[in-house]
């Protein structure tokens, strides 16, 4: 591998938090008692925490200080004021609805946009975004490339969605029976992929043919517009910002979890254009969040939201934070473990499928082989895959997607290159002996959203 691709850190530490490895007994024990689902581990027993990169950030001293200057008045928060011009600076939406995280924002927009049996078509599903669709009458479509169902397949823009398929989903069904386009930027499950601007533009045609609107999840944009300035041509000189507003100047609005490209632990929004939909959706928050001018978040959560944003789009921390996840995905790729490529702006994918050949799909080969890694090493990870899908409303059936992966997710400014030095000795040391991963069974399983609470248990074929 060539070092010399990886910049080092751009910031220096001054605030250390301890941490401590706890023995492979322990570790044995604390996955049994957990039932086997990262989630329930606590986290005194973790030793590196790569559940997710949600809220897991570590804030700068601009944030800190920030946090200091919160106005916390129930109604007219300065703090919101100082969110709101940053979002119109840096999305170009006039309208901003604050919401105390991202999945707030993905419920008021599903409650306003769609009615009961509209189609909302998108490029692959999210857990969250998909659930509020389909708890207000939705029906999930999906219309991502049929690459970016192959873990295999290196392609740039592997998030892109496919317009065949979008075409001919209102041809069949009928653009008033199209709630909107979700377009995520960029697509969590398919491996952190992002979606090129080309892409985004050419939706945004094809839907002003039809009068249906385009809603971005911007969770993790910065990612994406860093890999748009990297890959799509004619956008090597563009500043972050100026692909930003680009992406954006394609969407009616857009879902924000702050706890993501915000660098923040809490928060979110949802950014919107049209002032008929804003006057809705600004009723509605109320009911479910707070005050229009706070949203469920403190005016101190809010100031620091607003410098992150604008720290996030800074071309020395974004480099930073999408090589760092590459060279954690290189490591591994040298030693022949098999990911998810090309290595995406927040994660590396372990694909289950080709990991653990032995272990069916209906044995959870992800969520097995999350497991075994804790135990292994202290590392935790996240299941994604026929766990995370659920199952059929109607039938009763597993979702069954193509992609079975372990998420690897790196928290932004919290870890160095020695820690992925660490992550990538234990994943390659646990291939080695992958054979000893024992298939999982449902001890206890939600109806929603299992994979936050559900339980396992190990057995023998």
């Amino acid at each position: 591998m060539d070092y010399k691709k990886y910049p080092a850190e751009p910031y220096r530490i001054k605030v250390v938090e301890t941490v401590q490895m706890v023995d492979l007994a322990e570790r044995e024990r604390v996955i049994q008692e957990a039932g086997y689902n990262t989630f329930l581990i606590p986290s005194e027993d973790v030793y590196i925490d790569l559940l997710t990169d949600s809220g897991t950030n570590a804030m700068s001293d601009s944030q800190w200080a920030g946090m200091m200057r919160g106005d916390e008045a129930y109604a007219g928060s300065r703090n919101f004021k100082h969110l709101e011009e940053s979002v119109q600076e840096i999305f170009g939406f006039p309208y901003l609805v604050p919401t105390h995280q991202g999945r707030g924002a993905e419920n008021i927009l599903s409650r306003v946009a769609i009615k009961p049996g509209q189609y909302v078509p998108g490029n692959m599903y999210f857990t969250t975004t998909r659930y509020h669709q389909e708890a207000n009458g939705g029906i999930f479509v999906d219309i991502i490339r049929e690459e970016a169902h192959d873990a295999a397949a290196d392609l740039p823009f592997k998030g892109d969605i496919d317009l065949a398929k979008l075409e001919g989903l209102i041809e069949d069904k009928g653009a008033e029976n199209i709630a909107y386009v979700c377009l995520a930027v960029t697509v969590n499950l398919a491996g952190g992929q992002p979606v090129s601007l080309g892409n985004m533009k050419a939706v945004r045609e094809l839907t002003n043919r039809h009068g249906i609107k385009v809603f971005f999840d911007a969770t993790r944009c910065v990612e994406n517009a860093y890999f748009i300035k990297e890959r799509e041509e004619g956008y090597q000189d563009k500043s972050i910002g100026e692909i930003l507003l680009e992406m954006f100047s394609y969407a009616d609005g857009a879902t924000m979890s702050g706890k993501k490209d915000c660098i923040v632990n809490i928060g979110g929004f949802l950014a919107l254009r049209d002032e008929e939909l804003f006057l809705k959706a600004k009723e509605l928050v109320v009911v479910f969040e707070g005050m229009p001018s706070y949203g469920g978040m403190a005016g101190r959560d809010m100031e620091a939201m607003a410098i992150g944003l604008r720290e996030a789009t800074q071309f020395e921390y974004i480099q930073h934070r999408v090589l760092q996840v590459r060279y954690l995905g290189e490591l591994l790729k040298e030693a022949g473990v098999p990911i998810v490529e090309p290595v995406g702006g927040h994660a590396v994918f372990l694909d289950a499928r080709r990991f653990c050949p032995h272990l069916e799909q209906e044995e959870f080969p992800a969520q097995s082989l999350a497991a075994a890694l804790f135990i292994e090493s202290g590392v935790r990870s996240m299941e994604r895959g026929i766990v995370s899908a659920g199952r059929n409303q109607d039938t009763g059936e597993h979702h069954k997607p193509k992609l079975e992966t372990v998420r690897l997710t790196i928290p932004r400014r919290v870890y160095t290159y020695k820690h992925m030095d660490l992550v990538a000795d234990a994943v390659i040391k646990l291939y080695k002996h992958k054979e000893d991963i024992r298939p999982l069974r449902f001890v206890y399983e939600p109806k929603q959203l299992r994979f936050f609470t559900a339980r396992f248990e190990p057995f023998d074929k």
